[in-house]
């Protein structure tokens, strides 16, 4: 065999192999863009879901003892309920008004698989939001743990990390959860970066380890822990038995880095 076959073999194979990379790479950007377009589409879940009449009739209902009107379930009460006909894990829709923090949560056996699966459970990069898996709702818990990506395309709880910034908590002071049994309304009280610890070190807040309080001061320190670490003071305070919410993201301003919003449960 010459040499010119010998380049003939080898520019062919290079060619070959220059075919694959470009599949695989335009795979990877197809299902890269799909993801993002997934993510973005949760956003308009709610929406899309329209109430039949005989749903929509829950809203209100006129007492038998006299005229007045009383609410049964508000209209996105219900749409969560229908929500958790495409993934029973669906446990409640989180919202900022006026950010891109628009989601369903979920809530799974563990606290792996929606890192990486979306709402529909299917692969994504983007995850989904979920709720920690130790949340029990028969109690039920202290503290509504909830974890999101820090996605560069600012979805999921990229939006988070605006509350490094007073200013933009004096216009999104409130955390909107809604479940298939309450329409919830949470103040935000901290705002804070944090990080995941090594189990060696010492007199640290890990403020992941908190989602049911054994007792009183086990609830009071977490609460003082979470405003002393916060990046300012938004006069909001909490005490023992108040519902609290956690939201918790990825920071890159240190190794295992996360950022932590923390939020009380106003009372009606």
């Amino acid at each position: 065999m010459n040499k010119h076959e010998n380049r003939k073999r080898y520019l062919k194979f290079i060619y070959f192999i220059l075919i694959i990379i470009s599949i695989f790479s335009t795979i990877y950007i197809i299902k890269y863009f799909f993801d993002i377009y997934k993510s973005k589409k949760q956003s308009s879940l709610l929406n899309e879901i329209k109430l039949d009449e005989n749903t929509a009739i829950l809203v209100e209902k006129v007492s038998e003892n006299n005229d007045s009107i009383v609410p049964i379930k508000t209209e996105k009460m219900q749409k969560v309920e229908e929500l958790k006909k495409i993934n029973n894990d669906i446990i409640g829709w989180i919202e900022i008004t006026n950010t891109d923090i628009n989601y369903p949560v979920l809530q799974g056996k563990d606290n792996d698989f929606y890192m990486n699966h979306n709402y529909e459970g299917e692969k994504s990069k983007a995850g989904a939001i979920f709720l920690d898996k130790d949340y029990d709702w028969n109690i039920p818990s202290s503290n509504l743990l909830i974890y999101g990506h820090n996605m560069k395309n600012s979805t999921m709880f990229q939006n988070l990390l605006k509350y490094n910034r007073i200013d933009f908590y004096y216009e999104h002071p409130i955390i909107n959860f809604t479940t298939t049994t309450e329409d919830s309304e949470f103040e935000i009280l901290a705002a804070f970066y944090s990080k995941v610890y090594y189990q060696s070190d010492k007199n640290v807040f890990r403020y992941y380890n908190f989602i049911n309080a054994g007792n009183e001061q086990e609830y009071n320190s977490f609460v003082q822990n979470a405003k002393n670490a916060s990046l300012y003071d938004t006069g909001i305070n909490a005490q023992y038995n108040d519902q609290l919410i956690t939201l918790s993201t990825c920071s890159y301003h240190t190794t295992d880095g996360r950022f932590v919003v923390v939020g009380k449960k106003k009372t009606k």
